[in-house]
């Protein structure tokens, strides 16, 4: 699927190097470029002083994943992307939101976030009700927090632990990763490394196992994105 006219995605990441907050992006880069999109990418953390893209002309906007947790209004740029967030929904704006965007997506339109007490790290596969939207996965996984959905959303996708996925009208907020490839994990390890974080789980064996399914992981997430611009009709105005 290819969109004419040189459409814009504009994109949101989260990490106070703007290297690997762009590496974050994963696959989701190249599959946008491939269907002819332009990536304005924005930062609210990283260049708080920078104004965020405009909104008038943009087909869809991404919100990537974060470190941080989409409840803790101690982030001094967190009220700023939530207002963002919030004029790109009055706007009509599609939005894709990806584990703390999905995250940051329900608080907005009127769901809740909190502190998971199942968190989920490596490749799971989920429930769907949506599989042409949400394959069964396998889906990476890597998040401490969890959502609960909108009252007025449709969860399409979930499993033991936590809501996966939900709609509300153009919007499509996700738990897991589609986009992940070795490249946005290696930068999340980077991350993990200059912070001093550790993990209670074995992040070597994900990232072999990334390694050992990373062109199917690929193939979920152009399936995913096509099937997402296609229901929120994300084509250029």
């Amino acid at each position: 699927m290819t969109y004419p006219n040189n459409p814009r995605a504009v994109v949101l990441v989260h990490d106070r190097d703007p290297s690997l907050a762009r590496r974050d992006i994963g696959t989701l880069a190249a599959e946008l470029h491939t269907r002819g999109f332009r990536l304005d990418v924005h930062s609210f953390d990283h260049s708080p002083d920078v104004a965020p893209p405009t909104l008038s002309d943009a087909q869809v906007v991404v919100v990537m994943g974060s470190p941080d947790a989409a409840y803790d209004d101690t982030l001094t740029w967190l009220a700023p992307e939530i207002a963002y967030v919030r004029d790109a929904i009055d706007t009509g704006v599609p939005i894709l939101g990806v584990c703390f965007g999905g995250q940051l997506l329900a608080r907005v339109l009127g769901g809740s976030v909190r502190k998971s007490e199942h968190p989920e790290y490596g490749f799971v596969e989920v429930e769907t009700s949506d599989p042409e939207l949400i394959a069964p996965g396998p889906w990476m996984e890597f998040h401490g927090d969890t959502f609960v959905a909108p009252p007025e959303a449709t969860v399409i996708a979930r499993n033991e632990a936590a809501q996966q996925a939900f709609v509300l009208g153009p919007h499509l907020g996700l738990q897991f990763h589609p986009e992940i490839d070795l490249d946005t994990y290696d930068a999340w390890a980077a991350a993990w490394q200059r912070d001093g974080v550790e993990h209670a789980v074995d992040v070597h064996q994900i990232r072999q196992d990334i390694a050992d399914s990373e062109a199917a992981a690929r193939k979920r997430c152009s399936a995913l994105l096509d099937a997402f611009l296609a229901r929120s009709s994300a084509v250029p105005r």
